[in-house]
């Protein structure tokens, strides 16, 4: 038997709709697929029964409700759009909200950040005045060890071991020639551990020893220390 691509992708639909009725039959919720299918073949068999196209929406936005679905998936098809003959000729059927208002619903994979408002500078737990000595403006952003931070920032070193800017995420501080600006600075947290950067932890922060070497590193390869004026530490 030869079949049309039309009539191929229509035994496909109903294949797909009577697998989600039995899923349906023993008692499971169905996915956003299966409840797409069932909606889609209510409307292409209501038109071949030679019901109207309002009548046709009307069955198909009734064949299912939210209770029939997994959570999320009203929110997941907020629209079916499928083709169907009519008496009167092929027609694109448009079935707005089949499954109800989503409610609130939640998207299966979707972010949804606390209500509550933080300010970033609360979370600073020491404060340091950084001083620019170079010739150009050097930017760090919110998540960098600060203290790898650029050599010719002029600030107290060890005191920033472990810390990160108090700012939000993927936010900056500039730093222009020649100023001094007072920063709030944060632990960072989960496992501590910083990799890269300019390569003066590359590991665990708080490892025995490492805070050591990491200092000696930095003192030997010039960093500067407001706690000795300036010079490397």
């Amino acid at each position: 038997m030869r079949l049309t691509p039309t009539e191929r992708d229509r035994l496909l639909l109903f294949t797909a709709a009577e697998l989600a009725r039995s899923r349906q039959a023993r008692g499971l919720q169905l996915n956003a697929p299966e409840a797409t299918a069932i909606i889609s073949d209510t409307v292409i068999e209501a038109a071949r029964d030679g019901r109207r196209l309002r009548d046709a929406v009307d069955a198909a936005c009734n064949v299912l409700s939210p209770d029939d679905v997994l959570p999320g998936v009203a929110a997941l098809v907020p629209e079916v759009w499928v083709e169907a003959v009519f008496d009167d000729g092929s027609r694109l059927v448009v079935v707005p909200e089949p499954l109800g208002p989503p409610h609130g619903d939640l998207i299966p994979g979707s972010v949804h950040p606390a209500h509550e408002e933080v300010d970033a500078a609360t979370s600073a737990t020491i404060e340091l005045a950084v001083r620019n000595t170079s010739e150009v403006p050097i930017s760090v952003t919110s998540h960098f060890h600060f203290f790898e931070v650029n050599p010719r920032l002029s600030f107290d070193r060890s005191a920033a071991y472990g810390m990160r800017l108090a700012i939000g995420a993927g936010e900056a501080i500039r730093f222009d020639p020649g100023a001094t600006v007072t920063v709030g600075l944060a632990p960072i947290g989960g496992a501590r551990v910083v990799i890269g950067f300019a390569g003066l932890v590359d590991g665990p922060l708080d490892a025995p020893g490492v805070r050591d070497a990491a200092l000696a590193k930095a003192r030997a390869t010039g960093y500067l220390d407001n706690t000795t004026e300036g010079e490397p530490i």
